[in-house]
C-alpha cells in the first residue's frame, strides 16, 4: 500500500506562485529511497489502521519546484514515511512480505524517476508555470497510483508469488533503464 498525499498539495502550492515550493517538507524521520538501503521491519513505527493487511508503506515524491532569474528547478524524491507505515505482527513478519512492502518503495522511485526524465523534457516557463506543471505531475501520479492498485491487485498483495516475483524482475528492469535520472 501507498500513499498519495502530495499531489493535493502541490497543486495548491503551485497556485500560490511558480518560486513556491511545491510539497510538504518530509519529515526528519522520512527515509528518502536508496539502492543500497533497503527498509526493515524497524522502520515500520505506525499501529496498523485496518484489520485487511498485513503491513501497509506509506510512501510518496516529494517534489520541490521554483524559478531563479526565470530559470526553472525541481528536486524530486521518492521518500518512505515511518510514521505512517506499519506491519500488524513484526514478530511473524515474513521476509516475503517485506520485500512486498519493499518493492512499494520502489515503485515509489521508479515514478520518481519518470518524473525527473519528464521534467528534463519539457521547458517549463516560469511565468506560466501553473499549468504545465500541474498537469504534467497530475498525469505522473495519476500513472503512479494506477500502478501501485495493479501491483497489489495482481500479487495479492505479495500472497501470489510467482507474480510477485515477475513485477521485482520488471521494476528491477525499469528502475536499472532509467538509471540516469536516479536522485544524486
Amino acid at each position: 500500500m501507498f500513499s498519495l498525499f502530495l499531489l493535493p498539495l502541490l497543486v495548491a502550492a503551485l497556485a500560490q506562485g511558480p518560486a513556491d515550493s511545491a510539497a510538504k517538507p518530509a519529515a526528519p524521520e522520512a527515509l528518502e529511497w536508496r539502492a543500497d538501503r533497503p527498509l526493515t521491519w524497524a522502520d515500520f513505527k505506525s499501529r496498523p489502521k485496518t484489520d485487511r493487511l498485513a503491513a501497509l508503506t506509506s510512501s510518496t515524491i516529494d517534489a520541490k519546484v521554483g524559478c531563479t532569474d526565470f530559470k526553472f528547478s525541481a528536486q524530486v524524491t521518492a521518500v518512505f514515511v515511518p510514521a505512517e507505515s506499519w506491519v500488524r505482527d513484526p514478530a511473524r513478519a515474513s521476509a516475503n512480505l517485506l520485500r512486498h512492502e519493499q518493492l512499494h518503495f520502489d515503485l515509489t522511485e521508479l515514478h520518481a524517476r519518470k518524473l525527473r526524465q519528464r521534467l528534463s523534457l519539457v521547458k517549463l516557463d516560469c511565468q506560466r508555470l501553473q499549468p504545465a506543471f500541474g498537469n504534467l505531475t497530475k498525469a505522473s501520479f495519476l500513472e503512479w497510483q494506477r500502478e501501485e492498485a495493479r501491483y497489489d491487485q495482481e500479487t495479492n498483495h505479495g500472497l501470489n508469488q510467482p507474480r510477485q516475483q515477475y513485477w521485482e524482475q520488471q521494476v528491477q528492469q525499469k528502475l536499472q533503464q532509467l538509471e540516469q535520472f536516479a536522485s544524486r
